[in-house]
């Protein structure tokens, strides 16, 4: 099994990751996870200290020796370089404690207020901290982990955005390899330039409005095989991992697979994609609505996921809150935060799909060494053309 944790605090020192399960032998250095840490870090929308303060770097700690892994837990390091403006108000030591850093008046649609009646917490930064996004840089270095073993089985990972707002991108007749290549070059992970250029104006004005902005993003994986999940337990349908991992994203509220919703509006004639079978090649379908995964297994086809993100909940233009201490009506607190995060989810959300593809093949086709899991997967291949 491939599993992970992560810790830290938005302004606390580092966020911290440890990932257990990866097979020795796996090629990886602290610039390939970089690479997916600056992916995930810049795009139109972020805020200030993504852009301008903060250069995620991971570290790491342990797990690999000359350039690959060993077997033994890998554990990352990302050091938080706002921290140096926080030290009091992030201190471990209770001499530090004042009144005039707490916050009492909860954002609509954050964790906030729940977080506090929770853990019974007298100050919402105890809760805002490990419930930001920020988090998700520490997922993201564990994704490019999972991401790199996935690369020597063939199985890559795509992302793009596909709307902003009520704005929608146009892809028909796009690959999913075009979209990611449009998609690699825009502000907004978007692959329709005049989209893109909508999207844009939408943010400037949400900015100036005091406002945020929400949207969706797709994620494809491709070269999986047929078979990772199982239709046996609830538990390891892969459709439904790979929708809690999504889920588990900050602000994402929705997730469908393949055509999602729109099935349910048409007729099974017009839904469920035909079998056909080839020597040399086995079984294939023509057509993708399924999203590449029947009865909660990968079927061979790509895997398509939509995830919707909110709008978030950090307004320059506050709501009206409660302040939790003396129950007066107040607006919510103003906090730091980005005005539109799509573009850098899609990433986050590339990292979490990689976590659960990785953990299943693991399942399948075990292995302590790359080597010894690529040849279970290579034989496992010919049985299929050969079936």
């Amino acid at each position: 099994m491939i599993r992970y944790m992560t810790a830290g605090e938005s302004h606390g020192k580092c966020l911290t990751a440890v990932a257990e399960g990866l097979p020795a032998g796996l090629k990886i250095s602290e610039d390939y996870i970089n690479r997916d840490l600056s992916r995930r870090q810049y795009s139109f929308g972020r805020g200030e200290r993504l852009q301008y303060i903060e250069k995620d770097q991971a570290k790491i700690l342990s797990g690999v020796r000359w350039g690959e892994t060993i077997g033994s837990p890998v554990s990352l390091s990302i050091e938080n370089k706002d921290w140096e403006n926080w030290g009091k108000i992030m201190s471990l030591s209770e001499e530090d404690k004042a009144d005039k850093f707490c916050l009492t008046r909860p954002r609509p649609g954050h964790a906030d207020l729940t977080g506090v009646l929770k853990f019974n917490r007298h100050d919402t930064r105890d809760i805002l901290e490990r419930a930001s996004a920020r988090e998700t840089a520490a997922r993201t270095a564990v994704g490019s982990l999972c991401r790199r073993l996935l690369e020597e089985m063939d199985i890559k990972i795509y992302s793009f955005v596909t709307e902003i707002g009520k704005i929608k991108a146009k892809t028909k007749g796009l690959s999913h390899e075009e979209a990611f290549d449009l998609a690699e070059k825009s502000q907004l992970r978007c692959p329709d330039k005049h989209a893109e250029g909508q999207m844009i104006k939408a943010i400037q004005e949400a900015k100036a409005n005091g406002d945020t902005l929400g949207g969706v993003y797709t994620v494809v994986v491709t070269g999986c095989p047929v078979g990772l999940g199982s239709h046996t337990h609830w538990d390891l349908k892969l459709d439904g991992l790979l929708a809690q991992a999504i889920l588990s994203v900050q602000a994402n509220k929705g997730v469908t697979i393949g055509r999602g919703f729109d099935v349910a509006r048409a007729k099974g004639s017009e839904v469920h994609d035909e079998i056909f079978y080839e020597s040399g090649r086995g079984f294939f379908r023509k057509t993708n609505n399924a999203g590449g995964i029947e009865g909660g297994m990968t079927n061979g086809e790509d895997i398509v996921i939509h995830a919707a993100v909110k709008p978030l909940a950090s307004l320059r233009r506050p709501l009206k809150s409660v302040n939790i201490k003396t129950k007066a009506e107040m607006t919510a607190e103003i906090v730091r935060s980005d005005v539109c995060p799509v573009a850098s989810a899609a990433i986050v959300g590339e990292a979490v799909t990689a976590t659960v593809i990785a953990n299943s093949f693991k399942q399948k086709f075990g292995g302590d060494s790359v080597k010894e899991m690529r040849d279970n997967f290579l034989r496992y291949i010919d049985y299929l053309k050969k079936y």
